[in-house]
């Protein structure tokens, strides 16, 4: 079976923390140039930029899935994808709408630019993306799924907005099909988080705010074709990506 680099944790300048060179031509570029296959947007709280980066993609030999990072009421960052953008755009404004009613502040928190395909400007998102919402972990799965999509749980291994660094361990429910391990060579060194590797599916993702930090052709996932339907085959059942 075939193997496709991949980066399933890419924001753009929507993402308060996110660099305003993350525009859609820019990451397309960054991420052909560095030869990866397939990569995600995962915006906080929001999929608004989402399908600019989709048409920057066309023509281009580089698979974008939507998506969103959704941060829980337990504050915990979670990876949602979608099998197009109808669905992630929907999902983005079902979670939107369950943040606080707090709106952002840029000259702290940085701006939350809109943009389409060619980097024109299309405004701003008024609250404030990086607040947690009221959905809880246990909600979120099947939230997703109304909309067609699926999530993981994100850079578990951080100690901070993670599922372990919230709950000391992983629950049992909801069950999650793959976990994000930002670092794996430190997160599995000494062998005692061996049962994540053995029990789901591991990613590495960049979770990049910047063009710099997009990831290198590093990591590969074995897929029928770089697509959804074919990811979300592999992560609900098929071998690990290689580490």
């Amino acid at each position: 079976m075939p193997q496709y680099a991949y980066d399933l944790h890419i924001h753009t300048c929507l993402s308060p923390c996110g660099d305003t060179l993350m525009t859609a031509p820019n990451i397309v570029n960054m991420a052909y140039l560095k030869g990866l296959d397939i990569i995600a947007i995962t915006d906080h709280n929001t999929a608004k930029n989402a399908a600019a980066v989709v048409r920057a993609a066309r023509g281009v030999p580089l698979t974008v899935i939507p998506g969103v990072e959704v941060t829980t009421a337990e504050e915990i960052h979670v990876v949602c994808i979608f099998p197009d953008v109808e669905g992630a755009e929907a999902a983005g404004e079902a979670v939107y709408k369950r943040l606080p009613p707090i709106e952002n502040r840029p000259e702290y928190f940085g701006e939350q630019i809109l943009m389409d395909e060619n980097e024109s400007d299309l405004g701003t998102l008024p609250l404030l993306l990086s607040n947690a919402t009221d959905i809880s972990i246990d909600e979120l799965p099947d939230m997703m799924r109304e909309f067609g999509g699926f999530c993981w749980p994100a850079h578990i291994d951080r100690p901070s907005n993670s599922i372990l660094s919230v709950f000391g361990v992983l629950p049992d429910k909801p069950a999650f099909p793959a976990l994000e391990v930002y670092n794996p060579h430190r997160f599995f060194a000494d062998g005692s988080n061996a049962i994540y590797r053995m029990n789901h599916r591991i990613l590495t993702s960049s979770d990049a705010h910047r063009l710099v930090d997009i990831a290198e052709r590093e990591r590969f996932l074995e897929l029928e074709e770089p697509s959804f339907r074919a990811l979300k085959a592999a992560l609900l059942g098929g071998r690990s990506d290689k580490l």
